[in-house]
């Protein structure tokens, strides 16, 4: 916590529960499953107005949205920054999260949060049925990640932004690249760029993150 505050992060902890735990496996080519065991990470059952104050975006993976108090929480977290005329991010985070909460309830609960961006890798669009041909109902942009290949942002049906991924070499663990992704994407936007721009520079830190990981 105290590295957090170091670098400019206002922490808030709520101590409850046990400690999660997230088991991560990598594959040969750099790919990545996570076994997570979340415990007290659901347990979060209040944000005060007051922590909302200020806020021009929120960023909420789907893993907040699905379980515990802190699925409540989370949502009216975005009712209240959307109402406040802030952004609101959601990432699609996991197939498994979404199979298990059920797609249609899942892409029925995005419809009603009406969140500005939603951000999918490929096997995320395709459960969701994203494609360019048509991204999410009710969601301003939809962001398509394919890994080393194109990004593409949707606006509806329509396709207004596209951005190749840096080619890099020797990569053995894509662990947290996504995020990292989100991260470029998220502050680009806010910092006045246009959402081409945004895809580009969510790449360049993804691939700080990938090229760091590697040996």
């Amino acid at each position: 916590m105290s590295e957090l505050e170091a670098s400019g992060v206002d922490a808030v902890v709520q101590r409850v529960g046990r400690t999660g735990t997230i088991v991560v496996l990598v594959d040969a080519a750099g790919e990545r499953s996570m076994l997570p065991d979340r415990a007290a990470a659901v347990e979060l059952d209040a944000v005060s107005d007051a922590d909302l104050d200020g806020v021009d975006w929120l960023h909420v993976p789907a893993y907040s949205l699905v379980r515990g108090p802190l699925a409540d929480v989370s949502r009216e977290a975005i009712r209240i920054v959307k109402e406040r005329g802030g952004a609101v991010s959601v990432d699609a985070s996991s197939v498994a999260i979404m199979e298990e909460f059920g797609i249609a309830r899942f892409i029925e609960m995005l419809g009603t949060l009406g969140p500005t961006v939603v951000l999918c890798n490929k096997d995320e669009a395709d459960l969701l049925g994203v494609s360019t041909s048509g991204g999410l109902e009710g969601v301003e942009i939809t962001v398509i990640k394919d890994g080393a290949g194109d990004a593409v942002a949707l606006d509806g049906d329509r396709v207004i932004a596209s951005a190749p991924a840096q080619r890099l070499s020797g990569v053995r663990d894509t662990t947290g690249a996504g995020d990292a992704f989100a991260a470029g994407f998220i502050t680009a936007m806010m910092g006045g760029s246009d959402v081409g721009e945004s895809l580009v520079r969510g790449h360049a830190v993804a691939a700080g993150v990938l090229t760091r990981l590697a040996p």
